[in-house]
């Protein structure tokens, strides 16, 4: 009778990754069949959102079963840093680089899927570009056994590049109204040769907050599939070429969190984390939806102030010993919360639970500006 009592509490305290996966698969489901009935678009949904999220999910997942054991062979375990959570030392060995198998897969389901539309080429090759700069980040990390793969300044350099090639093609291809920011209640920020400026560091803060939010079994890929389907959902009946890139690339960040769920069997490393973060970017500014995109990324947006706020209060409170104070116990923040107590997969379910609550939120939002 004890054991009954209190195992609903401790389920809800400390979910399971099997739980986990149900939750995102259903919060997913939920947000599209919701809003396919609140927008009377129920079979336009089914054709451009849930389909290609399906076919994606399932594709990714079963190839997962195929190269994860590849890379276990490969000998690509993740180095993990020693001045990180020490429950994490236990992960050490577990094969990273994961976002290879995924990424790419879903990008060719997008690319058929929307008949090779100019649009979903243009964030395809902007998604492969920065998939290609964690690769190359990723594997010398392996090949040299340590945490120290790209320099941060040529792996922004390399970022800024492809930033700028992507808003060199906008600005040659897409109508002079897309450098106008449109804002909730219909209020319009002309920002013309500024817009590029913002642009370019949309795309790169937003891969750069991806992969600081991929630290915990679970939580970059299912936060990046809630708010993949967040912009698709926007995007779905304006932009479906979009609409069907963003519920490919959701169902692909679906598949993968079957094989990285807790206990996870692999990582997405720098290669899918960039990759996922540059095609959020990617499709926000093409669809004119800044603002939604925004909102979408509130969980990554969080995550990285932590580590500005982080080191900047250490470099701020820095004593004659050349030792500062600590804000947080740990940046980014899912580290502070797995400090003060609470178990990885309470903090993965949670920020699921907030990034569905945000896609709503971008959506409604978004509404009241158009």
């Amino acid at each position: 009778m004890v054991d009954a009592n209190i195992s609903p509490e401790i389920s809800l305290r400390k979910p399971s990754g099997n739980n986990l996966l149900v939750l995102l698969t259903g919060l997913l489901l939920l947000l599209t069949l919701g809003f396919a009935e609140f927008f009377g678009e129920l079979v336009t949904f089914s054709q451009i959102l849930l389909l290609p999220l399906g076919v994606s999910a399932v594709i990714s997942g079963l190839i997962g079963y195929g190269v994860v054991p590849f890379l276990r062979r490969l000998k690509a375990g993740q180095i993990i840093q020693e001045d990180g959570p020490q429950t994490h030392l236990s992960k050490a060995g577990t094969p990273t680089m994961g976002g290879i198998f995924f990424v790419p897969v879903v990008v060719i389901i997008a690319l058929i899927g929307s008949q090779f539309a100019s649009s979903v080429i243009a964030v395809a090759l902007v998604t492969l570009a920065y998939m290609m700069i964690g690769w190359v980040d990723d594997w010398q990390i392996l090949r040299q056994k340590s945490n120290k793969g790209l320099t941060p300044r040529m792996k922004l350099i390399l970022q800024i590049a492809i930033a700028i090639a992507f808003c060199v093609w906008m600005a040659y291809t897409q109508p002079a109204s897309i450098t106008n920011v449109v804002l909730p209640g219909s209020f319009i920020l002309p920002l013309g040769f500024l817009f590029w400026g913002l642009a370019g560091f949309v795309l790169v803060a937003e891969s750069n907050a991806t992969n600081l939010t991929d630290g915990v079994d679970g939580l970059a890929g299912g936060t990046a599939a809630l708010a993949f389907l967040g912009l698709g959902i926007l995007v779905a009946t304006t932009t479906p070429a979009l609409g069907i890139f963003c519920a490919c690339m959701s169902g692909g960040c679906l598949g993968f969190v079957l094989h990285n769920r807790n206990p996870a069997t692999v990582f997405m490393g720098d290669t899918g984390s960039l990759a996922l973060g540059g095609a959020l970017a990617a499709v926000g500014i093409l669809s004119g939806n800044l603002w939604a995109l925004f909102v979408v990324s509130g969980i990554f947006f969080v995550e990285s102030l932590s580590v500005i706020a982080q080191v900047s209060y250490y470099k701020a409170t820095k004593g004659p010993d050349g030792v500062g104070k600590r804000l947080l116990k740990m940046a980014p923040l899912h580290h502070h919360l797995e400090l003060s107590g609470w178990c990885e997969t309470q903090i993965v379910g949670i920020f699921y639970l907030i990034n569905a609550g945000l896609a709503i939120l971008a959506v409604i939002s978004s509404l009241t500006s158009h």
